[in-house]
């Protein structure tokens, strides 16, 4: 992954809206969620929730499918993995007791619901 796509994908989520778009996509992976629904739910006009989920889908980190007249977006969790895997991609300057804490406080909440505590 190049330095500009790491950009674009940071970019997108360094605005309120859209952070909370694309949190709200992954909680309803593998699924998605149809672009009103997203409007909705976040309380905000949907011409102005396309541009933003628009905004999302071009760094990567959404996909939209056109289900008849519905488009649902789904969370594109293997460009997320991209982004952070390059932000952490030489375990903190080869240093792995640096990134153990950030692997520790990211496990609870991915794994799997018998394993979490």
């Amino acid at each position: 992954m190049d330095d500009s796509a790491i950009i674009d994908a940071l970019s997108a989520l360094a605005q309120p809206t859209r952070l909370s778009a694309f949190r709200l996509a992954v909680e309803h992976e593998p699924h998605g969620l149809p672009a009103g629904e997203i409007a909705r739910q976040l309380d905000v006009p949907q011409n102005t929730m396309s541009t933003h989920l628009a905004h999302l889908a071009r760094a990567g980190l959404l996909v939209a499918e056109k289900q008849g007249r519905t488009i649902t977006y789904r969370a594109q969790i293997d460009h997320m993995r991209a982004v952070m895997g390059y932000l952490v991609n030489d375990c903190c300057g080869g240093r792995p007791e640096l990134c153990a804490p950030l692997i520790e406080d990211i496990t609870p909440c991915c794994a799997p619901e018998e394993l979490r505590q």
